[in-house]
């Protein structure tokens, strides 16, 4: 009768293992795919904020050269010129941001101190 009874609690003990270990198995799947899913998270939002700053810069040169020529009288001159020179900002803010260019330290000291 132990005997049975041992038999039986080893049984179910393996039983109970094998189901534990596939449940792990399938959890740590889980969780490799929740690491994919943040980066892939974390690379669209990089996309969407380097894409927005490249865009707003663009707009902002264009609305700056459209004003200009309707004030001053240089039309398409102040808008081409001011299009050009957002365009070429948009870029450098995308540099910046994606960390290929850093921004400038201004110096504390004086011209004449070292």
């Amino acid at each position: 009768m132990t005997d049975d009874r041992d038999e039986s609690l080893e049984e179910r003990r393996a039983h109970l293992g094998a189901e534990l270990a596939s449940k792990r198995a399938e959890m740590k799947e889980d969780e490799r795919g929740e690491v994919r899913a943040e980066t892939s998270r974390k690379g669209y939002a990089q996309a969407m904020k380097l894409s927005s700053e490249f865009i707003a810069a663009i707009i902002v040169g264009a609305v700056l050269g459209y004003v200009f020529d309707r004030f001053v009288g240089t039309a398409p001159w102040g808008m081409i010129i001011l299009l050009l020179l957002g365009f070429c900002a948009g870029v450098l803010n995308v540099l910046r941001s994606a960390g290929k260019v850093t921004t400038p330290k201004l110096d504390a000291r004086g011209p004449g101190e070292k």
